[in-house]
């Protein structure tokens, strides 16, 4: 079972392109080429329509696309709200506000191009029936490249077979809240950046160490109204509310399945995708469990480490994760800390896997390399899968290996519990390459994981072929841990 052959996943699970969502859409305001909104002349057109066709438009409406969704008529009448400033919204029929709605509504299919990076943590809730239950998410990639995280759910018999359960039927995009700000992180940031000290300073001293949208607001008003003493207030209030967008909360209503949540780019920074979340089962020292994940917020041309944290599944805070640690992709947070300190697994250079440890969970800095690219299977570069694994042995490490004809293949860390920044022993074979069944796809040639979950001696392995499905395979921790060699 631990041979570096191409294995065949015990379970497939493949992009569906009927997961689908709705989202406001502006006529002229399309996501790629120029142009202006056109939401006025849409609007005159629905206004001249008579009754009767808007009726006749209504019915087809409601028999195409009612099926689709949960509470469409809601979602119709949510998005006409959105445009009501442009028309007399008191004097329209429930009909034609209906009708308004659906001219600026657009379904969305989260899977449609891809399905991949799964990551697998324990679930909030546990059965009483000797099954072990775990969230998995996934990065559903659709149109125009575009990135979100969702989520499936399942459970692991006592016989260690894995069982997926069947996807609600209504994904929904979760609703924004206001965020929750760190000056810490607003200093770091500024630090990179090109903003008056001076105006930076004057906004932030005055700031507590975490705040939020309006405390923030309040003291940008300030500064603007000191524009006789500072110079370039506009652009540094401009910047500062740009990087506040980073920073929100959203949340899923009750009577949503947690398979059917999905997170949405909302920020500025991450307007292109939400990609490769890293989910760990965090536990602090109290015992409290939480659960975070880092991400990639990608806005077209830049990247950048983002925050995600949660309780239940249902509520989530983000925010943007800062220093030269967190710089580009593969942030990985171990389950705990060590020491009284945040670690986690980094690949900042592009090419190592590092360790950092920092007072903080947003902000990693100061980097040291455990393992460089050595085999020919990781000759181009390496990366971690995912949060490391407490074994008695050590700290399980999954990594990827990027070798000739840009192949990844899955190898094995094992760290030294007190001391991770030590390596004790590795796979100098790939655990797991592409098999020749899933080599073709959005990617090819890639097997990869953001996260994997060890329940005893089973090793539960979630991993993306070739960026166009999801497999899911089996190990023997113990199996595993034999086979390595020792460093």
């Amino acid at each position: 079972m631990t041979s570096s052959r191409s294995t065949e996943p015990f379970v497939v699970l493949r992009a569906d392109p009927a997961r689908i969502v709705t989202r406001l859409f502006i006529p002229g305001r399309e996501e790629v080429g120029p142009g202006n909104s056109r939401a006025g002349v849409v609007i005159d057109r629905i206004m001249g329509l008579s009754d009767e066709a808007v009726t006749e438009t209504l019915d087809d409406i409601d028999r195409r696309f009612s099926h689709r969704h949960r509470d469409f008529s809601a979602t119709l009448l949510e998005h006409a709200e959105a445009v009501h400033s442009r028309v007399d919204f008191e004097a329209l029929s429930p009909s034609r506000r209906r009708l308004l709605g659906a001219c600026f509504t657009t379904e969305y299919s989260i899977e449609a191009a891809a399905l991949c990076n799964p990551s697998m943590v324990l679930a909030p809730t546990q059965p009483d029936n000797g099954k072990t239950a775990f969230v998995m998410s996934v990065r559903g990639v659709g149109e125009g490249h575009r990135s979100s995280i969702g989520f499936r759910t399942g459970t692991i018999t006592e016989l260690g077979a894995v069982e997926l359960d069947e996807p609600g039927p209504f994904p929904v995009i979760a609703k924004m809240g206001p965020g929750h700000h760190r000056r810490r992180v607003f200093e770091a940031m500024l630090n990179d950046s090109h903003h008056d000290v001076e105006n930076c300073e004057f906004v932030l001293s005055g700031l507590p160490e975490e705040f939020g949208d309006s405390e923030l607001e309040s003291h940008l008003l300030m500064l603007a109204a000191d524009q006789t003493t500072s110079r370039d207030t506009e652009v540094t209030i401009s910047g500062l509310r740009s990087m506040a967008r980073s920073s929100y909360t959203t949340s899923f209503d009750d009577g949503t399945e947690l398979s059917e949540r999905v997170l949405w780019p909302h920020a500025p920074a991450e307007s292109h995708g939400m990609e490769d979340a890293r989910f760990v089962r965090f536990t602090d020292d109290s015992g409290d469990v939480s659960y975070l994940a880092t991400y990639t917020a990608f806005d077209g041309v830049n990247i950048a480490q983002h925050l995600l944290e949660t309780k239940d599944f249902q509520y989530f805070d983000v925010s943007p994760v800062c220093g030269d640690a967190a710089v580009g992709k593969g942030l990985a947070i171990f389950p705990r800390k060590i020491d009284g300190r945040y670690v986690a697994l980094s690949r900042s250079d592009r090419e190592t896997n590092t360790l950092v440890y920092s007072d903080h969970v947003d902000r990693w800095s100061n980097a040291t390399i455990v393992q460089a690219p050595e085999e020919p299977w990781e000759i181009i570069q390496l990366g971690n899968c995912g949060s490391p694994i407490e074994t008695d042995d050590g700290w399980l490490v999954l990594t990827h290996g990027v070798g000739p004809m840009r192949t990844y293949g899955l190898g094995v860390l094992l760290l030294d519990l007190e001391r991770p920044e030590n390596v004790i022993a590795r796979r100098t074979q790939p655990l797991l390459l592409p098999s020749p069944a899933h080599r073709d796809g959005y990617v090819p040639n890639v097997v990869y994981s953001c996260g994997a979950l060890a329940v005893g001696d089973l090793l539960v392995l979630p991993y993306g072929m070739a960026d166009q499905a999801i497999g899911i395979n089996t190990f023997s921790v113990n199996e595993i841990l034999a086979s390595l060699t020792a460093v």
